[in-house]
């Protein structure tokens, strides 16, 4: 590994630091872009305007006529933390609108991720139309859906595409489904300056223009209006656990979203899952939504059903919030025992790949009939993040009728587009891949079983052209030495309340440390004595059991441990450079 330290431009922290930006957080936030002290304003007048969203008008027009004329909208979600989310800021956003026109004709279906597979298919748009929906809404899903989106027209449906995932490609060129409108700031014609807003942002920002067409047509005025902001928590929710980049216009909706939920204005559900987590929600932090509440959500949709996640987060009973919330942190526990399994053969097998003398291949595809397909793309991540190659790991698909087929899910290492990727083993192997999507460093795709060498070797052949020494290096970018004066469990309380997160990375120091003493952890974690600056201070390495020398250089975050009432700050040590 290589410990690299972020540039902090001089000007730009003197900027931040003369707007009374605190000196630490000035440097932070200079080295991570940010120019001036308005980047930091993250008040809802400085959110992105919805017009600039290309569809979002359309979209409100189709929605308010829909709703004038009572007609019934079902929303398709997706079976992750962002779909759910988005489902429930659909339902509750279109039923609080609707309020004042009498109109409460909202439902929600929420595919199987085993039987359906992703995406709006034509049998889930049969499904839905046996509801007697007229209107059909897309969230997190359907950019791609062709044959779903065309079944369901078929079918005499109007349909609505809410999406942020990139379009479907084909020879090359992008194709874009049927539907009536369509709202996803990665179409072609959108100019929407947040590409990398999430599934449920653009659920957000569809219901903030619907808010504006019905001011229009004098359904409300603005004293009189239903107020969105309340489902600004669930906004942070989806957008933070779908690891979005944190962009200037993501940063203001999860901040606001915080700001409610330490206020004690959020939903029932979200309550209940900090409860079953053993947080607290009067200090949330990001960091909560990511590693906390987001797991229990997803485990719905990767073990059971995500209808459970969608209740529980629909639910305005304290008590079902509990409970759901219980059920939602059983099944994730279930979900980390399949996983640990599933991560111990997998490293096996990665380690296979190595010879002793050789570095690993430049990306990695590992099957194994005993996986389950919902934990496939937590152990695709953690294999990434242990070898710092794309990895690929795949399941059997146990839909009937399909067990031939292999369901992957992969996750990149930065310079590695895994979309882009995919198209071109795509098009180099016709008919290796049945499906695929995804993102620059998320995507999923469906193979044969037979086909998993072929695309094993046309992945690796790829990766070898695209990806040189210095990318395949695990490099840890930093913000360098950590003043003494910082050393304060008021500084950590500081960093934790400011917003970070995926593309803006959590404050990370650096410098070389005196290891005093240290020792294993349940087994697995290395507890440490360090001087910093001639001072003592605790330290702990997660997961890491290999002994460090005398003197090293470390990488830490910060983090306040109390012991007896008494707090103090330790070390959260992330990597080393030896």
């Amino acid at each position: 590994m290589k410990i690299t330290v972020r540039d902090a431009p001089p000007r730009s922290v003197w900027a931040l630091q003369q707007a009374g930006v605190h000196p630490l957080l000035a440097q932070l936030y200079a080295a991570r872009g940010v120019l001036s002290p308005d980047e930091l304003d993250d008040g809802l007048a400085r959110l992105l305007p919805p017009s600039a969203l290309h569809g979002a008008a359309e979209a409100a027009v189709l929605l308010a006529d829909s709703m004038a004329a009572g007609r019934h909208i079902c929303i398709v979600a997706d079976y992750d933390c962002d779909g759910a989310t988005a489902c429930a800021v659909g339902v509750r956003g279109l039923r609080l609108l609707g309020a004042p026109l009498n109109f409460s004709s909202v439902s929600y279906l929420v595919p199987d991720r085993v039987v359906d597979g992703y995406g709006l298919t034509a049998a889930i748009s049969e499904r839905v139309k046996a509801t007697g929906a007229d209107l059909l809404v897309t969230v997190d899903n359907g950019i791609a859906s062709m044959e779903g989106v065309a079944r369901a027209k078929a079918l005499g449906m109007q349909v609505l595409v809410t999406d942020h995932h990139l379009p479907a490609l084909l020879n090359g060129d992008i194709v874009l489904p049927d539907a009536d409108v369509i709202v996803n700031p990665n179409q072609p014609a959108c100019s929407f300056e947040s590409k990398s807003i999430a599934g449920v942002g653009v659920m957000f920002y569809v219901l903030l223009a619907l808010r504006a067409e019905l001011r229009q047509r004098g359904v409300f005025d603005a004293a009189s209006q239903p107020k969105l902001d309340a489902l600004l928590p669930l906004v942070a929710l989806g957008t933070v656990a779908d690891v979005v980049k944190l962009d200037p216009n993501n940063r203001r909706l999860v901040a606001q979203g915080l700001k409610r939920i330490r206020a004690g204005a959020l939903q029932a559900g979200i309550r209940g899952l900090f409860m079953a987590a053993g947080r607290q929600a009067n200090v949330a932090t990001a960091f909560d939504f990511g590693f906390a509440l987001g797991p229990r959500i997803n485990a719905a949709g990767r073990l059971s059903d995500m209808t459970l996640g969608i209740e529980c987060l629909l639910t305005d009973d304290l008590g079902r919030g509990e409970e759901l919330a219980k059920t939602l942190d059983s099944i994730n526990r279930e979900r980390r025992d399949i996983e640990a399994g599933m991560r111990e053969q997998a490293e096996l097998a990665a380690d296979a790949m190595i010879d002793e003398d050789e570095a690993p291949p430049p990306a990695i595809a590992i099957f194994d009939p005993d996986f389950h397909e919902g934990v496939v793309g937590i152990v695709a991540s953690r294999i990434k993040d242990k070898m710092h190659r794309p990895t690929f790991v795949f399941a059997a698909s146990q839909a009937p009728g399909k067990e031939h087929e292999l369901k992957g899910s992969g996750r990149s290492i930065p310079g590695f587009h895994l979309r882009d990727a995919l198209d071109l083993v795509a098009k180099r192997h016709p008919g290796v891949l049945l499906r695929f999507g995804g993102h620059a460093m998320a995507a999923g795709c469906t193979i044969d079983e037979e086909n998993f060498d072929t695309f094993e070797q046309a992945l690796q052949e790829v990766a070898h052209e695209w990806l040189d020494a210095g990318t395949l290096t695990r490099r840890l970018d930093t913000d360098g030495p950590l003043a003494p004066e910082y050393r304060r469990t008021d500084v950590v309380d500081t960093l934790h309340t400011a917003v970070w997160g995926q593309g803006f990375a959590a404050p990370t120091f650096s410098e070389e440390l005196e290891v005093v003493s240290q020792r294993l952890v349940g087994e697995k974690h290395l507890a440490l004595k360090l001087k910093h600056q001639g001072q003592p201070v605790d330290g702990i390495w997660f997961g890491r059991t290999e002994s460090l020398p005398a003197k090293v250089t470390l990488a830490f975050r910060l983090d306040a441990d109390e012991w007896q009432g008494v707090r103090r700050v330790r070390f959260l040590v992330e990597g080393a450079e030896l």
